[in-house]
Formats: C-alpha cells, structure tokens, sequence
C-alpha cells in the first residue's frame, strides 16, 4: 500500500487495514522479511491515525473552548 492509497483511506478503513495487518503477523505463519515488511506498513497505518486522531482532538477542544464555531454556524 503506497503513501497515497493510505491517505485516500477513511479512517476507518485504515484501522481495519491495520487490524489485518496485525493478525496476519500473529499467525507466525511469516517469514522474517515479510513480517519487517507488515510491521513497517503497520506502523505507518498507525502513525497516520494517530494524526488524525490528534487533529480530531484539537478541533473538539477548539469547538469546546469557543475558539471555533460549529459548522453550522460558520455557514
């Protein structure tokens, strides 16, 4: 999966990438560099959640404080 193709992604359709990625490697039916391979993917898939999980956070907390109007409203 390219760097393109997992920002294309929903969010959620990257977590469940992830969740994939994970169980595969849990099945210990893979060699070396394939799982060096899956752990890297996997810890992009993770990297990039964790983005948008922190922007999400940021943007309730801007939304909280007053410093952002809903969207709605800015319409």
């Amino acid at each position: 999966m390219t760097k393109k193709e997992k920002t294309a992604l929903k969010f959620e359709e990257r977590l469940e990438a992830l969740e994939k990625l994970t169980e595969q490697m849990e099945e210990g039916n893979l060699g070396l560099d394939e799982l060096l391979k899956l752990y890297e993917q996997g810890m992009q898939l993770a990297e990039s959640l964790k983005k948008e999980l922190e922007t999400a956070e940021n943007t309730l907390t801007e939304l909280k404080d007053g410093k952002l109007k809903p969207m709605e409203e800015a319409q």
